[in-house]
């Protein structure tokens, strides 16, 4: 239906990206894991495109044990290397490195690492009316990373966080009149 109304950010070009905006971006995901995913993802994401990423990430899935945590976490050397071998996910030893340290971080957090994240949820942000209005960074986001990077996460800073805010519905940054926003609001009663 070409008469709906989208967020311009994915473009109607890649059925992907059109998919993950309409089904996925925004809306509440909660559980350690499949947090962990995100912020994992979007560490790799850092200086590439978010549909790179996409394109990858059942690759991803595979290479990190479906971001379970306690497997991430005991990675040795040796899970570095053969990552770093792997051709189907962005091989760069510093954002390897960082979701092993990541997952060995979160596997020590008391609440865990979920818990930890929704802390930061903004439900009553500004609804943007258009792209030009959704923040890059906010003042949450700088408090998310903060947090992240107190206990030793690393590859999270603001932008990210914001990013991850955004992916997993902390924040509600689909445009007014955007048919996710819209399904969303009905799904959520407001």
């Amino acid at each position: 239906m070409t008469d709906m109304i989208r967020c311009t950010w994915p473009g109607l070009t890649d059925p992907i990206y059109t998919a993950y905006h309409d089904d996925e971006w925004g809306r509440p995901v909660r559980g350690d894991d499949l947090v962990f995913e995100r912020v994992a993802l979007e560490a790799f994401q850092s200086g590439l495109s978010w549909l790179t990423i996409l394109r990858k990430r059942e690759n991803f899935r595979a290479a990190f044990d479906g971001f379970s945590i306690p497997k991430v976490a005991a990675y040795t050397e040796q899970d570095v290397e053969r990552l770093l071998g792997d051709a189907g996910i962005v091989r760069n030893r510093a954002k390897i490195e960082a979701v092993v340290n990541n997952a060995r971080v979160a596997l020590d957090l008391p609440d865990g690492l979920s818990e930890l994240v929704w802390r930061h949820a903004d439900p009553d942000s500004p609804v943007p009316r258009t792209m030009a209005d959704v923040p890059a960074v906010t003042p949450g986001s700088k408090a998310l990373a903060k947090e992240l990077k107190r206990h030793g996460f690393r590859f999270v800073g603001p932008t990210t966080a914001y990013a991850l805010m955004q992916a997993i519905g902390l924040v509600n940054d689909h445009i007014e009149g955007c048919v996710a926003r819209a399904r969303e609001s009905a799904l959520s009663g407001r």
